[in-house]
C-alpha cells in the first residue's frame, strides 16, 4: 500500500511539474519591529476570484516563498499574533511571473479570539462555569469564534446557551445553563472582568510555546465556505478529485468542492430540524454517505438524481428525538459496501436491504475503521476502550487502554495491520498490535496535546491535530520524533483527516468556516514563539 501511494504521489508530482512553468511565485521577507528577520509569520496569498488562500511561514531569515499560484489578482497579507503589517491589495500577477513583497511588522494587540483554548483556560478566572464551558461547549466549537469575538449582555448569553440546549441538543440542567451564561457574561459581557488583551495578564507569557526550525516548511491551502456559519466538520476527496464536506449543525447540507476552481455546490438533506451532519464519505460507486447526529439517520447522496435519501434508525423507547436514545456520529464504508456508523449505538447498514444491524452492547462508539480482511475496528471513548467486530462471526472483542480515562477518540489502521489511537485526555498516541494484543504509548508535546483528527501519510507518519493547542503534529514511528506546526487561525477544531491522491491531508476547521489541505515544503528556520 505504501509503495502504491508513493508511486501515485510521484506520478502526481510529474503532472504538477509540467504546470509549474505556467504558475506565479511570490517571495519576500518579513522583518520585526526591531528591523531583524522575523520567523513564524504567516504570509497569506488569496486569489480574489476563487477565494483560495495559500498560507506559508517566514523562516529564520525572515524569508517566505509562495509557489504554484495561478495567474490572477491577489491580496497578500501577514498574520502574526500581536503584530500588524499593511497588506498588498489588488496585486495582478501574470503567468510565469515572480514578484516580491517585503513586510515590516508593527506592534499590535493580542486579542482574546486569537489565543488557543489551552491559553484561555489558563487565563480565565476560576469559577464553576469554567469547567462547564470546557466540558459542554467544545462539542461544536471552542470559545474564540462564537464567544470571544462578540459582546453580549446577560440576556444575550442566556439566549445563546438556550439555543445550544434546544436546537443543538446539548444536555444541560437549568442550573448548569445558568452557571455557563453567568460565566460568559462575566468574561464577554458589558462589564468584563478580563483586560482588553490577554497579553496584559502576567500569566500570558507562561502560556507561549515555541516551534522548531522544522516547523516552518508547512503549507496550508484553504477554501472559504460559500455561506457563513456552515461549520464544515471535514473534507473528504472522491475518486474524481472533488471534495465532500459535511456541514454540521442547522445547515442540513453537504457541500461538493472543486479544489481547482473553488466552486462549491450544496445539496440539502430533507431532514426537518437540525440534522447535525457529522461525517460525509464518498463511496466507490460515486455516491456519498453521511451521518446525521441530530436525527439518528444515515443519508445517501445519489449521483444520478443529485438528491439525498435518508434512512431513519430507531430510538430507544421513550427517547425519540434524543441523541442519547440514538444518533449517528462517524461513518466509513467497508470493502463489501456495508456502511458502518458510530454513535448510539454502533450500527451497520446494508444498502441493498436498507436495514440496520445494531450492536446494542456498544452503546456509544466514537470512531470506526473497516479493515481489508472484513474486520471492523472502533473506539469507545467514554469507556476507555477500543474494539473489533469480527468480519465473519460479528463477535465483538474489547481492549482497555493502558492509561485510565485517556478518552480514545480517533484511530487509524496502519498498512501492517496495527492500530494507532489518539488518546485525547491523556495527550498520547497509542500503538496497538492485534496479534500480540499489546499497547505502546507515546506522550505528545505540550501542556494539553489533545490529539483529535488523525491520518497516516504515504511514508507511514502519523498526523494529528492538537485540539486545545491549535497545532498540527506529525509522529515518525521510526525515530519516535514529533514535530509540531503552527496553524494560521485560532480554534482549529479539526475532526478528521483524509489524504488525497497527491498526498495532501484534507481537513475542515468548522469555527473558521474553512476547509483545506496541508503539505510540507522545503524551508528551514530557527525557533519562533507560538500562541
Amino acid at each position: 500500500m505504501k509503495s502504491y501511494l508513493r508511486v501515485l504521489a510521484l506520478f502526481s508530482a510529474v503532472i504538477l511539474l509540467g504546470s509549474i512553468c505556467q504558475s506565479v511565485t511570490i517571495t519576500g521577507t518579513v522583518k520585526g519591529v526591531d528591523g531583524a528577520p522575523f520567523q513564524g509569520a504567516f504570509v497569506m496569498a488569496q486569489n480574489a476570484k476563487t477565494k483560495i488562500t495559500v498560507n506559508v511561514l517566514s523562516d529564520g531569515q525572515g524569508r517566505y516563498r509562495v509557489e504554484q499560484l495561478p495567474a490572477g489578482e491577489y491580496r497578500v497579507q501577514i498574520k502574526a499574533v500581536g503584530f500588524t503589517a499593511a497588506p498588498q491589495n489588488g496585486v495582478t500577477l501574470t503567468a510565469d511571473q515572480t514578484t516580491s513583497f517585503d513586510f515590516a511588522l508593527q506592534k499590535g494587540t493580542v486579542r482574546w479570539n486569537e489565543i488557543s483554548f489551552y491559553q484561555g483556560m489558563q487565563l480565565f478566572p476560576s469559577a464553576k462555569g469554567n469547567a462547564l464551558l470546557s466540558k459542554n461547549c467544545e462539542t461544536c466549537h471552542l470559545f474564540q469564534s462564537r464567544i470571544a469575538s462578540v459582546r453580549r449582555d446577560a440576556d444575550g448569553w442566556k439566549d445563546r446557551v438556550e439555543f445550544m440546549r434546544s436546537t443543538m441538543q446539548v444536555g444541560l440542567t437549568d442550573q448548569d445553563a445558568d452557571d455557563i451564561a453567568t460565566y460568559l457574561t462575566s468574561l464577554f459581557g458589558p462589564d468584563s472582568v478580563l483586560p482588553k488583551s490577554p497579553a496584559d495578564m502576567p500569566k500570558y507569557k507562561d502560556t507561549l510555546r515555541t516551534f522548531s526550525n522544522d516547523a516552518m516548511n508547512i503549507v496550508y491551502v484553504e477554501y472559504e465556505m460559500g455561506k457563513p456559519n456552515l461549520m464544515p466538520f471535514s473534507a473528504a476527496p472522491d475518486k474524481d478529485g472533488n471534495v465532500w464536506i459535511p456541514d454540521y449543525g442547522i445547515a442540513n447540507r453537504v457541500t461538493r468542492l472543486d479544489p481547482k476552481t473553488g466552486q462549491q455546490t450544496d445539496f440539502m438533506a430533507p431532514n426537518i430540524g437540525a440534522a447535525k451532519i457529522h461525517s460525509a464519505v464518498p463511496a466507490d460507486d460515486g455516491s456519498v454517505w453521511m451521518a446525521e447526529q441530530g436525527s439518528n439517520k444515515l443519508g445517501k447522496w445519489d449521483p444520478a438524481t443529485q438528491k439525498i435519501i435518508e434512512y431513519q434508525d430507531k430510538y430507544l423507547p421513550g427517547r425519540e428525538g434524543d441523541p442519547r436514545g440514538g444518533s449517528k456520529h462517524t461513518l466509513r464504508i467497508a470493502p463489501n459496501g456495508k456502511v458502518w456508523a458510530t454513535g448510539n449505538p454502533l450500527t451497520m447498514f446494508d444498502p441493498e436491504t436498507e436495514k440496520y444491524t445494531r450492536f446494542d452492547e456498544i452503546k456509544q462508539a466514537y470512531d470506526v475503521k473497516p479493515a481489508r480482511n472484513g474486520d471492523v475496528w472502533f473506539t469507545v471513548a467514554n469507556e476507555n476502550k477500543i474494539g473489533r467486530v469480527d468480519g465473519k462471526t460479528m463477535k465483538i472483542t474489547l481492549w482497555t487502554m493502558p492509561t485510565l480515562k485517556s478518552y480514545p477518540r480517533r484511530m487509524e489502521l496502519d498498512a501492517d495491520g496495527t492500530i494507532w489511537i489518539g488518546e485525547f485526555d491523556a495527550g498520547k498516541l497509542a500503538h496497538f498490535d492485534p496479534k500480540a494484543e499489546t499497547f505502546k504509548e507515546y506522550p505528545l508535546p505540550g501542556p494539553d496535546p489533545t490529539p483529535y483528527a488523525m491520518g497516516i501519510d504515504a511514508d507511514g507518519n502519523i498526523w494529528y491535530d492538537s485540539h486545545h493547542q491549535d497545532t498540527v503534529g506529525v509522529f515518525n514511528p521510526k525515530t519516535e520524533k514529533v514535530t509540531e506546526y503552527p496553524f494560521p487561525h485560532s480554534e482549529l477544531c479539526m475532526r478528521e483527516f483524509f489524504m488525497d491522491k497527491q498526498g495532501h491531508m484534507w481537513y475542515g476547521t468548522n469555527p473558521n468556516n474553512r476547509v483545506g489541505y496541508f503539505y510540507l515544503a522545503g524551508k528551514k528556520g530557527g525557533m519562533t514563539a507560538a500562541r
